[in-house]
């Protein structure tokens, strides 16, 4: 395979009028792009160059031969050992381990959770590293030389968008491949004259939602939907409406969008993309609000008991409008199904209850799980709040919400539970952060928190966690030499930023409505790739490499559709 990347060939089209166009423009250390549009991410002669904007890229390589696996490279690295690691303000050393015991501070399976746009260190401090093949410094991001049926390798990308959502492409670039010097061994098998160890590697790239360097498979799970159904999610006069486009939500158009509309298209994705699979999961939704000066008990409770059957559950989440309002404006005692609510969201709700009773919102889902949960099945709580626990007008006196987080999660009643927690906006993010981690955990766990400042991001977020319950999605599956090929024509793979849609990166064009753009800020977004050499692979290849590095195109989903730079000839 020659190289054929398309870089400094790509001439992005104008992305806004009167602005002009915003070129991709080829110079001696990299690409330079526009500081707000769009951003390349690549590696080149021998260094990580960036592009203008806000894609930062961390990632994570090993390799593996004869059961031990080496470090290949990794950025950050603070100590230049391979290994991905950070080291704090206050000293300590966060580094990356595997689900194979790889030694190191951060035990957790997973690229260093703590890599923000903050603390990504200089692209000009990443290094490619030792090949722990032969002991020689790499040229290349990836470099497969002397490798042997049975050898093995993965590289986790965890990608950051630092300010607004953006389409993102993958791209193979610098691809080269050699035959190398034919051995008499490798002379009596090979029937062609050109490289054979890239068609010969089996690879697949897929959707690594957890970051774990792992492809995930499905396993049962009891699911609650833990929602705010608080005045802000709706009301103007609150803060409700974030949007003045219109949006469609279950058939019906509404002139403005509100916080409530985007929860309802996500968790109804959410749940859709569950019974796609066609695998054993349990559903159920709880609520929280406030309290009004005449209510007796918070506004709290479980909207859909667990069951199996999710079309209960789309039912329960569908009108969420409503529901919301007839708890938020009804009359006590307020339920979700009374009709007795003002879902107009320009109205003025004088009766409004006020506080936010999340902790009670997060005993009522574990009321539920312990309730109607499944001995022996995942038990997990998905909480989204836009606002800060407080105490409403009326006699009771909120639960802290991280009180009620750390008894689900030390199974204070059983089951243990991991509690997942999305911050919409002006929640109070320490709080939600501190709830988050995984059964059994102290919490406080960034891995099972999404911070979520731009509202319109909330169903690409549930996109998001529902691949941490499904089979991680594949994108390529095949040969390293079909998959170069798909990364390094045109303008690469175009990826999905919400994992719940029906996008095909290979069937469906860049510009299909089923293709999201990337959550921004907030969120970490990781594609893994595994590559292995069969065993049952021949002398064929002995003496031939393939080495590439990789790049990622990110544009600003705002005033573009998708399409991306177009190649010129």
């Amino acid at each position: 395979m020659t190289d054929n990347n398309g870089i400094g060939r790509l001439s992005r089209r104008k992305v806004l009028a009167g602005v002009g166009a915003v070129g991709l423009a080829s110079a001696g250390a990299g690409l330079g792009t526009s500081a707000f549009y769009a951003d390349e991410e690549t590696f080149q002669n021998n260094q990580f160059v960036a592009g203008e904007l806000d894609l930062l890229v961390d990632w994570q390589q090993t390799y593996t031969a004869d059961g031990e696996t080496t470090f290949v490279n990794a950025h950050p690295d603070h100590d230049q050992d391979g290994e991905q690691s950070i080291q704090l303000t206050d000293g300590s050393v966060r580094r990356y381990t595997d689900d194979a015991g790889l030694e190191g501070d951060d035990d957790n399976g997973r690229n260093v959770d703590i890599l923000d746009c903050d603390n990504i260190p200089p692209l000009s401090e990443a290094t490619y590293g030792t090949d722990p093949t032969t002991g020689e410094p790499q040229e290349a991001l990836i470099e497969l030389g002397d490798v042997k049926p049975g050898d093995e390798g993965e590289v986790t990308f965890s990608l950051h968008l630092c300010d607004n959502p953006g389409y993102l492409w993958m791209q193979a670039t610098d691809v080269a491949e050699s035959e190398g010097q034919n051995t008499d061994s490798e002379a009596a098998v090979d029937e062609t004259e050109a490289a054979d160890l890239a068609r010969n590697i089996d690879v697949e790239l897929w959707y690594d939602e957890d970051c774990d360097n792992v492809r995930d498979e499905t396993e049962p799970a009891d699911i609650v939907l833990t929602l705010d159904f608080s005045g802000s999610m709706l009301y103007d006069q609150y803060g409700g409406i974030v949007s003045d486009d219109e949006i469609q939500v279950n058939g019906t158009t509404y002139p403005e969008t509100t916080r409530i509309d985007l929860v309802e298209l996500g968790t109804r994705q959410f749940v859709d993309y569950l019974d796609r699979q066609g695998t054993d999961f349990q559903v159920g939704v709880a609520y929280f609000d406030g309290e009004g000066t005449d209510d007796t008990e918070p506004r709290t409770g479980v909207l859909q008991p667990l069951t199996s059957d999710l079309s209960l559950i789309d039912t329960a989440l569908s009108g969420l409008r409503q529901k919301l309002a007839n708890v938020v404006t009804g009359s006590e005692p307020s339920t979700p199904n009374d009709g007795d609510g003002d879902s107009d969201p320009n109205a003025t709700a004088p009766s409004i209850s006020t506080g936010t009773f999340i902790g009670e919102g997060v005993e009522d889902a574990q009321g539920e799980l312990a309730t109607n949960g499944r001995a022996g099945v995942r038990a997990a709580n998905i909480t989204l709040s836009d606002g800060s626990n407080f105490a409403g007008q009326g006699p009771n006196t909120p639960v802290a919400p991280t009180d009620a987080a750390d008894d689900a999660r030390a199974a204070s009643p059983a089951p243990g539970t991991d509690l997942y927690t999305v911050s919409i906006a002006s929640a109070d993010e320490t709080t939600l952060q501190a709830m988050a981690g995984a059964a059994g955990s102290s919490g406080n766990d960034p891995d099972f928190f999404y911070d979520v400042n731009d509202p319109a991001a909330i169903p690409a977020v549930f996109g998001l966690l529902a691949g941490q319950f499904v089979t991680e999605r594949l994108i390529v599956s095949g040969t390293l030499d079909s998959a170069l090929s798909a990364l390094s024509s045109g303008n690469g793979i175009p990826l999905d930023g919400n994992r719940a849609t029906l996008y095909d990166e290979f069937a469906d064009p860049a510009t299909d409505s089923d293709r999201e753009p990337f959550v921004g800020e907030g969120i970490q977004h990781c594609l893994a790739m595994s590559w292995e050499l069969p065993f049952d692979v021949g002398n064929e290849v002995q003496g031939d490499s393939v080495a590439f590095d990789v790049a990622f195109y990110t544009e600003q989903a705002r005033n573009n559709d998708g399409s991306g730079p177009t190649v010129t000839t």
